[in-house]
Parts: structure tokens; sequence; C-alpha cells
């Protein structure tokens, strides 16, 4: 009985310590939204309401399996949308959490660029999600990402690509680091869709000693907008013996251009 008494009184002790260590934390280091900086409550998951309603407002809807682009899935005629059925693909098809629009793209720019790494929870959030309801997610091997070239990684600091890659859950594939970029290139984001394409061609190669035969790898990027750089490394792992290709992004973007 004494027993039962101590025990009941340590754990009532232990709640009360968590609750006051919480509370003293929240008031000298108080959550804000990881998107627009406002204050919220530790319950949100690191974004406020708002950030998280217009988050949501970039999913859903259909879009292509084989280009990532905004379209019915009655438009879909067997090699893709009224958009890319006539381009040549080298990925045998794409999944994404979203469009690159409002709240998501500013948590991608942020993400990328101002070293708001925190930012990874939500997005891996919807990579996951875009994997989860893809019709390869248990097909794959080994993943990929989209690797940076080496000034570009020293001048970053970190690989967005490789940080949404080992945020990728309940999946049987392992992660891979012998897909390498070798060439240090212009940045894609105000190049015209055929300049990228020139941009990115003969950039990536796979490490000497190392090959994908056989293998069904998946590419893993925080955007795509065109889809060269993803078409310039699935062509390049083909080449490297991989038996398919597939891509999972975030976001995609510029779904009103060609690829």
């Amino acid at each position: 009985m004494t027993a039962t008494v101590a025990q009941s009184f340590f754990k009532r002790t232990r709640r009360v310590g968590k609750a006051a260590f919480e509370g003293l934390n929240h008031l000298l280091w108080p959550a804000v939204c990881n998107s627009c900086g406002i204050s919220i409550s530790p319950a949100q998951n690191g974004l406020c309401r708002m950030c998280w309603d217009e988050l949501l407002a970039c999913t859903g809807g259909d879009y292509c399996g084989r280009c990532g682009k905004d379209a019915s899935r009655y438009a879909d005629v067997g090699e893709g949308c009224a958009n890319c059925q006539d381009s040549r693909i080298h990925f045998d098809g794409i999944a994404r959490g979203g469009v690159y629009d409002g709240s998501l793209r500013n948590m991608i720019l942020a993400f990328k660029f101002n070293d708001k790494t925190e930012l990874d929870s939500q997005l891996c959030f919807m990579l996951n999600s875009a994997l989860a309801g893809s019709e390869f997610t248990d097909r794959i091997d080994v993943f990929v990402p989209v690797p940076l070239h080496w000034r570009r990684h020293l001048e970053r600091g970190y690989n967005q690509s490789l940080i949404l890659c080992k945020g990728i859950e309940g999946a049987k594939g392992k992660i891979s680091a012998d897909f390498v970029r070798t060439r240090y290139t212009a940045r894609q984001w105000n190049l015209s869709p055929a300049k990228r394409r020139r941009n990115v061609a003969g950039a990536f190669a796979v490490r000497r000693g190392h090959d994908f035969a056989g293998r069904t790898v998946c590419l893993v990027d925080d955007i795509t907008t065109s889809g060269a750089t993803l078409n310039e490394c699935a062509k390049t792992l083909k080449g490297a013996g991989a038996q398919k290709v597939f891509v999972v992004v975030v976001a995609v973007a510029m779904q009103d251009a060609n690829n």
C-alpha cells in the first residue's frame, strides 16, 4: 500500500515538473511560426493557422503523373497530359506534394536559401504524403537526392534535397551518395526551358566503381520547374543501368510553361 502511494506521488511530481519546465521553456523561448514568424503555441506543430491553411491550399488537385503539372485525370491520354505528351521525359513517373505558390513557395525559399532547415518537418510531411500516394512507393530500391556541385554546397552549407531525402519515412529503399554533380552550373530560375536543358546537359555522373544496374531509383528534390534537371539526372542514372527512375518533389512550379 505504501509503495503504491509513493509511486502515485512520484508520477504526479513528474507530471507537475514536466508541465512547469514546458511552461518556463515557452516563456523564455516562445514558439514562433516557422514560415511567417508570429507567435504560436507548441501544439500548432511549427506553423500558425494561416500558414497551415495556405500550405494545405497548395496541395491536392489532379496532376499529370508523367510531368507533375496540373492536369485533369481525364486529360491523360496514355502518354501524359497535353503539356508533355510530345516531350521526351527520361523519368518514369512523378509524385508531388503541391504547387509552388503561397506559403509553400515561401517555405521552400526559406528552407533552400535562408538556412531555415527547421522547416524540414513540414516539407518532409508533404514529401512523405506525396510518396505514400504514388503508385511506385513500394517499388523503390534506392533514393537519390539531386546533388549539388561541391562549390554550391560550400556556399549554401547543406544540400536541401539530402535533408528531405533523410526525412522519408517507412520506405525500404536506401539513400545513395554515388550520384554527383560534376559541373558548376548557372542557377536555373531565370533561364528559359531550352536554356535550362542546355545548362544541365552532362552535368551529372555516377561515382567510379558504382552503378545502379537493375535498380529502381527515386530522385528526391524540393522543387521542379521545367523538369530539365530531373530529366538529365534520370537520363544519367539510366545510362548507369537503372531499370526505372521515378521522382518525388515537394512542389512543382511554372504550371503554364512547357518542359
